[in-house]
């Protein structure tokens, strides 16, 4: 494990990161999703994809790597093309769960990487239910009366026990929608799913395959972390498919 510090709109970044496989060529980044970490894709993959050489990353704000502002996923890419860049990174494949599918995504279109392996991508949105947008709308209204300190009462569970920095953070990234981006992605892409997934539905994950040209698609038995049991089958597949 590493700390690297690298500067970003007048600020200082530093990102915990670490390499295993250090004397493998292939590069493959991973990238957590939210609310996660770099260690709970280290537990499911690090004795996988052995013939790549693996960088494992906390995102800022996450774990180990701070955040100096509230940040949208275009800012988070920026974030992650500068240690790239810094640290000479030939990148071969990238892969991204949820939050970090987006990251990849945007990285692939970046650096003109060759293959992404997409885990329950965010970046696909669907109507609110009505349950939602009630809690929506009195947040609001309670903001407008001074009452913003309330945020904690109507936050998603995905950030239960963040800070409000966070959550300003996650407020801007949850209703991007990447239709457009997904359906620009030139790369390789193995798209691979829970069937049970409450977080991002399985249609979510299908109607990505069909705005990626060069994409396949793999319904897997799990949830949102549905890869902590699949990533057997998973490295199988991705050793077939990927170029």
């Amino acid at each position: 494990m590493a700390i690297y510090e690298l500067e970003f709109e007048n600020e200082k970044y530093e990102l915990c990161y670490e390499i295993i496989n250090l004397d493998k060529e292939k590069i493959l980044m991973i990238l957590h999703g939210w609310g996660a970490s770099k260690d709970i894709m280290k537990q499911a993959f690090s004795d996988k994809f052995k013939d790549f050489k693996q960088i494992y990353i906390d995102l800022p704000g996450f774990a180990k790597s701070n955040i100096k502002k509230d940040l949208d996923s275009f800012e988070y890419a920026q974030i992650l093309s500068k240690f790239i860049r810094e640290k000479d990174l030939k990148i071969n494949t990238v892969m991204g769960h949820s939050f970090g599918g987006k990251l990849s995504a945007l990285l692939c279109k970046e650096f003109n990487i060759k293959n992404i392996i997409l885990l329950s991508s965010a970046g696909i949105l669907w109507k609110k239910n009505l349950k939602t947008r009630l809690k929506i709308k009195i947040f609001k209204i309670l903001k407008l009366l001074g009452f913003s300190s309330f945020y904690r009462f109507f936050a998603s569970k995905d950030v239960k026990g963040m800070n409000e920095l966070m959550y300003k953070t996650f407020k801007r990234v949850v209703d991007e929608d990447f239709s457009s981006i997904f359906s620009s992605l030139k790369s390789n892409a193995l798209i691979f799913w829970g069937k049970d997934d409450n977080a991002t539905p399985l249609k979510s994950g299908e109607k990505i395959h069909n705005l990626i040209q060069n994409s396949k698609f793999y319904a897997l038995n799990g949830d949102h972390f549905f890869f902590l049991k699949e990533s057997e089958n998973i490295n199988k597949i991705c050793e077939k498919e990927l170029k």
